[in-house]
């Protein structure tokens, strides 16, 4: 088996602040999006959540003087793309939340990163290093404890459990496929303002079609807390995050900027701790240890194995 040259010193320090920004913004999207869940059908937030994403990276596109022209074959590319992780993905996980805890969602949606190691290997021929594979497997370890934590503490019952579950799974499949499409050369191809522009605007109208669809004409909550709920979700944690995601995958590979969201439910669940009174057991605080153990091992590999 032929192993993943180890990231560099200077490459590790490059994506240490995206990285870890990012998953900041992401731990603290999922107690918004328990807020974008009411009045609003999910589709049609999930509609304006990339809408106004969109819209502020067509304004940066534009800012940094980029053309926005693109040629068919290039629009299909992103419509795949869009309408894969911000309608089908999003869709899926804001569902989910309407079943499960948004810790179990969380901590669920981490898995993507072996989605997106399998992904990467099969169709980008993306290989891993020993130390990337020691590393996944304790970070695993300490994510089916915080995984049988919340299971267990889930007042909901199996059933919507089981449903909650398979809708994020579904959602994570979704959005390893966007990951892997836009690490291919023609994706990398085109500047990460435009390819999100256009991106997220297949992906709002993805959004539109189906919410029209299954929830009838839009609707929205004029409160302050659904619309800032929106911009937060859609300038934040979509337009500002997914640009560094996107290129921290350009950087170090889809396997390895996956981790992000495997740090992510850890931060989520501090965040649950301030906001929402979260109570860490034992064998979740042992959880969180390991996946930053496991970060650390993945991410600091020192040689390729011979």
């Amino acid at each position: 088996m032929r192993f993943a040259q180890p990231l560099s010193a200077a490459a590790r320090w490059r994506v240490a602040l995206p990285f870890a920004a990012v998953a900041f913004i992401w731990g603290a999207s999922w107690i918004v999006i328990r807020g974008q869940l009411g009045v609003v059908p999910v589709p049609w937030s999930v509609c304006y959540r990339f809408a106004t994403a969109s819209l502020a990276m067509f304004v940066v596109a534009k800012a940094n003087g980029l053309s926005l022209k693109l040629p068919w074959r290039d629009h299909l590319l992103l419509a795949v793309m869009g309408g894969s992780i911000f309608c089908l993905n999003f869709n899926c996980v804001y569902r989910a939340e309407a079943h499960v805890t948004s810790g179990l969602v969380a901590v669920t949606f981490s898995l993507l990163v072996v989605f997106n190691s399998v992904l990467g290997r099969v169709f980008l021929g993306q290989s891993l290093s020993r130390a990337f594979l020691i590393g996944s497997g304790i970070a695993m370890l300490g994510i089916a404890l915080l995984f049988s934590h919340e299971l267990r503490a889930a007042p909901q019952g199996p059933h919507e459990v089981v449903l909650g579950v398979g809708m994020t799974l579904t959602g994570m499949f979704f959005a390893s496929i966007a990951n892997v499409i836009q690490s291919t050369e023609r994706a990398k191809a085109m500047a990460m303002p435009v390819l999100l522009a256009w991106g997220m605007l297949w992906g709002a109208l993805c959004d539109a079609g189906w919410a029209w669809i299954v929830s009838g004409p839009p609707a929205f909550e004029p409160t302050l807390t659904y619309t800032s709920g929106v911009l937060y979700l859609g300038i934040i944690a979509s337009a500002v995050a997914f640009t560094l995601y996107f290129t921290m995958i350009r950087q170090i590979g889809p396997a390895r900027a996956g981790y992000v969201n495997v740090l992510t439910p850890v931060l989520a669940m501090v965040f649950s701790t301030v906001f929402e009174h979260y109570r860490w057991s034992a064998e979740a605080a042992v959880g969180g240890a390991l996946v930053l153990a496991g970060l650390v091992v993945a991410m600091r590999a020192r040689s390729p194995a011979r």
